[in-house]
């Protein structure tokens, strides 16, 4: 069929028109989502459960600075909150700024019109409803809308539905009842990948398919992330603690000290000394409290995060959301997309049958009876071209036999083209062959259909069918080829020629998505690890369950109930749906909403889900999943919506990222480890310091040294230790599991009580000397609790395993220069910290002693490993 068809009935809208029709329909722009202003990003930072006690604490300490005139600790306080906010601040908001580069969404694609009667190019953006647009091979659909015609017309839908290619019609006989969408409409964002046609825009903007889908994806998912629950309850606990241990203390020393010093009030000078009482208890109460709360938490999760963040970029996942990184580590479910992300996203030829005394006439017939091209790739670039998918596949067969299509195509003069239509199913071409010199017509299209048309015996024809059916079985495409000589004074009409048949037949191609060659492996890890892995695609369930059994997910004993299509699945009540729902491994032809329920359900049977998509049919489920992982080749919406997107788009990446996430989590709780041990033993310091009616032991300021600094620098410490693959031959940890286990619990409050033993004796020994206790005396109590820290961070460091510190060699390297750091920066403050941090310089040999007697921590640890590493062989 010719291309001037009856366009001359469309005179499409006039200006007049136009201008109303934009006023009552609005423009044809997806709103941009909303981007939070570099404020609220940075507010948000305060949400933080830790950050919050850690304000708490920062008021109080400054009602106190005012009264005595003395700001260090305040300034020390403001400074760890300020610190941990604006670090998480700055990652995020680079990710950001990285991200927007990614995408640059092109409003200005030029689209050709009907108006006034005329043809003309207009910019995407000024489309409006009733608009006649003429679409051609390789254009993508500016709008919605529906076919007034269409000639051979084939549509990659894939960024909606999954689906590379579907047929569209304007007649009802031959509309496809499954489908999707009519089969007669079009949609904005879907590509025209063969054949002509033209439609009348019925939506735009945000009224279109893709803009449901893109407002769907903006809305904010109320999902609160694993991490967050977790560290909210440990801030709960400890604020708790704290809160209640420095209460009890402020009434019961100051009820002490008023009952022994107060007997009755006659004047205002004694009720001075009830308000010097009262304030120096409640100093020693919010003292407690800044003792009690780890003021390096918040910091330490955020470095690790941030950490994280920059080292899986060379995993090539580009993490937007900060959390995201550790969620990922306690995902139990993982909803992906097909094509492109299991599948290459490219058809190619999986296996010719083909007439191999022909190899001249095979290549000639491919390349001339066909309309797509393949574009010009560099060495190892992914190849693609332009045209039907299944027409670029069979040219990139031939590319690979070491033939010129093009070269080919150009000798061969055309003579007469019937292009492939869904009602003929087939393409003919007649040409002059220089090859053969003569007239050949060449046929491909629908096997049943070209050996119809051939001189083929019973025998053959089961033979081939056999074969077929063996393909389809294996959700494959299927073409057949076949020529015939014509002779100079026949007519030149290919519909003609074909129906007389007697054609020879030149075999067959079973054609394929095929899928990512390292994607079986990675489904296997993330089984291996407790995650279940679920199909969710547009496509056939045929096709979709043939895929599941190649990546080993679909197994011979899964039945019926293990797959659903969408449309089933819509059917289905929430209480059905709720009862199946974890059993699913496959659902099909599925449209964008039923993924994001299927995600929603799966969260309510409490599991932790992660979406992968490339398309704007993924973006409602990718946000409302824990988190979205979108395709670095996906469409903008989709990105928009996502946590973190896949550069390289192979389901390979996700496992990595599920290794992260574990490794992480891992390392968090060894920071705990080593935090909390710190806490508890400053807390009971100087809790039965003030029993033992000491100046307290430890003051605020050296807390906030060693909380804030210190702290700090072990959290990148252990933050930087490396993922081990260990970590994937675990179940997923359960959502409602504390983040702080029996086995952790054990170790803070043993290792704690060792070293409160050794302090308490300490305060003893110094408080019987004959001079009492010093300022010399409190410098050396708090240089030997900072060492004890020192050396039980190496034992941290493994806490979890039972490897030996000095196993790994990088690890024990970087571990000893955080420590180095931590240190000299000890030195430094015992040296010059002089009233501030109540400090006077030691000699020489008190340090050597100190360092050396304190650095048995170190050694029973490893004793207690290797002792465990006997035990387990």
């Amino acid at each position: 069929m010719s291309q001037n068809t009856n366009e001359s009935h469309l005179t499409g809208l006039t200006d007049q028109e136009v201008i109303a029709s934009r006023e009552k329909n609005g423009v044809n722009l997806l709103t941009p989502p909303k981007r939070p202003s570099i404020w609220k990003l940075y507010l948000e930072k305060f949400q933080d459960p830790v950050i919050r006690v850690l304000l708490v604490a920062a008021v109080f300490s400054l009602i106190i600075s005012i009264i005595e005139n003395e700001y260090a600790e305040t300034i020390g306080i403001f400074f760890a909150i300020f610190l941990a906010t604006g670090i998480g601040f700055y990652f995020e908001y680079d990710a950001n700024k990285k991200f927007d580069l990614l995408n640059a969404v092109g409003e200005e694609t030029p689209v050709t019109v009907i108006r006034n009667g005329k043809i003309k190019e207009i910019p995407r953006k000024d489309i409006v409803v009733g608009d006649i647009v003429i679409l051609n091979t390789g254009e993508e659909v500016p709008a919605d809308g529906m076919l007034v015609e269409a000639v051979s017309l084939q549509v990659n839908e894939s960024t909606l539905t999954g689906e590379l290619m579907v047929n569209k019609t304007t007649d009802e006989a031959h509309f496809d009842e499954e489908a999707t969408y009519p089969s007669n409409s079009v949609m904005r964002g879907t590509t025209i990948t063969d054949g002509h046609g033209i439609m009348r825009v019925e939506r735009v903007g945000d009224a279109t398919e893709i803009g449901k889908v893109a407002r769907q994806s903006t809305e904010q998912s109320q999902e609160q992330t694993p991490l967050n629950i977790q560290l909210t309850k440990l801030a709960n606990l400890i604020g708790k603690a704290g809160f209640t241990i420095a209460a009890l203390t402020f009434i019961i020393f100051t009820s002490k000290d008023l009952y022994l010093t107060v007997t009755e009030v006659t004047d205002w000078h004694q009720w001075l000394e009830i308000a010097r009482i009262v304030l120096k208890y409640f100093m020693m109460a919010v003292t407690l409290i800044v003792v009690a709360v780890p003021e390096g938490l918040p910091m330490s999760v955020t470095l690790s995060l941030a950490l994280n963040m920059r080292r899986m970029l060379k995993t090539n996942n580009l993490v937007r959301k900060m959390h995201a990184c550790e969620t990922m580590g306690a995902i139990t479910v993982i909803c992906t997309d097909k094509t492109g992300t299991l599948t290459q996203n490219l058809m190619q030829v999986y296996e010719a049958q083909v007439d191999e005394s022909q190899p001249e006439l095979i290549a000639e017939g491919i390349a001339a009876n066909s309309t797509a091209f393949l574009e010009e790739k560099v060495e190892g670039e992914k190849p693609s071209g332009v045209g039907n998918p299944t027409e670029i596949a069979l040219l990139l067969w031939l590319n690979g036999k070491g033939q010129n299509y093009m070269k080919l195509r150009e000798e061969a003069k055309v003579i007469n083209q019937l292009t492939f239509s869904t009602e003929r199913k087939y393409m003919a071409t007649l040409v002059d062959s220089p090859i053969q010199k003569k007239r050949i017509l060449y046929i491909k299209g629908a096997p049943e259909i070209v050996m119809g048309k051939c001189n083929l015996d019973k025998a053959q024809i089961d033979k081939y069918n056999e074969q077929l059916l063996a393909y389809q079985n294996k959700a494959m495409r299927t073409l057949g080829i076949a020529y015939k000589v014509i002779p100079e004074n026949a007519s030149d009409d290919c519909a003609e020629l074909v129906g007389e048949g007697g054609m020879t037949f030149l075999g067959i191609f079973a054609i394929s998505d095929p899928i990512r060659p390292d994607v079986p492996d990675a489904v296997k890890k993330c089984q291996s690890a407790g995650i279940g892995v679920k199909i969710v695609t547009g496509d056939t369930p045929g096709t979709a369950t043939e895929i599941a059994r190649q990546i080993g997910l679909w197994q011979p004993e899964d039945t019926e109930r293990n797959r659903i299509t969408g449309v089933e699945f819509a059917a289905l009540s929430d209480e059905e749906a709720l009862e199946r729902v974890l059993d699913l491994k496959v659902m099909s032809r599925a449209r964008p909403m039923d993924k994001q329920r299927l995600v929603q359900l799966l969260q309510q049977k409490g599991a932790v889900v992660a979406v992968t998509g490339d398309g704007t049919n993924d973006a409602p489920a990718l946000n409302h999943a824990q988190v979205g992982l979108s395709m670095g080749t996906g469409t903008s919406v989709a990105k928009e919506a996502s946590d973190i997107t896949l550069l390289d788009d192979s389901f390979h990446s996700i496992a990595t990222a599920v290794m992260w996430g574990r490794s992480l989590y891992k390392n968090i709780q060894r920071f705990i480890v080593f935090q909390l041990t710190i806490n508890v033993v400053a807390l009971l310091s100087v809790l039965l310091g003030a029993f033992f009616g000491t100046a307290l032991p430890l003051t605020v300021t050296q807390m906030l040294w060693v909380n804030l600094i210190m702290d700090t620098f072990a959290a990148m410490a252990l933050a930087s230790i490396s993922p081990s693959m260990d970590v994937m031959n675990e179940k997923p940890r359960r959502r409602t599991d504390f983040i702080i286990t029996p086995a952790m619990r054990n170790n803070i409050f043993g290792v704690g009580l060792g070293f409160l033993a050794i302090l308490m004796g300490l305060l003893v020994y110094f408080k019987n000397l004959p001079g009492g206790m010093d300022t010399h005396h409190l410098t050396v109590f708090f240089t030997i609790f900072v060492m004890l820290q020192f050396w039980n961070l190496f034992n941290a460091s493994v806490f979890g395993t039972n490897h030996s510190i000095f196993k790994d060699a990088s690890h024990a390297l970087g571990m000893l220069s955080v420590a180095i750091i931590i240190l000299v920066g000890q030195i430094l403050i015992v040296s010059f910290g002089g009233k501030v941090f109540r400090t006077e310089p030691l000699p020489l040999n008190e340090w050597l002693y100190i360092i050396g007697g304190t650095s048995f921590v170190l050694w029973i640890g490893e004793i207690w490993r290797g002792i465990k590493r006997l035990g387990n062989k």
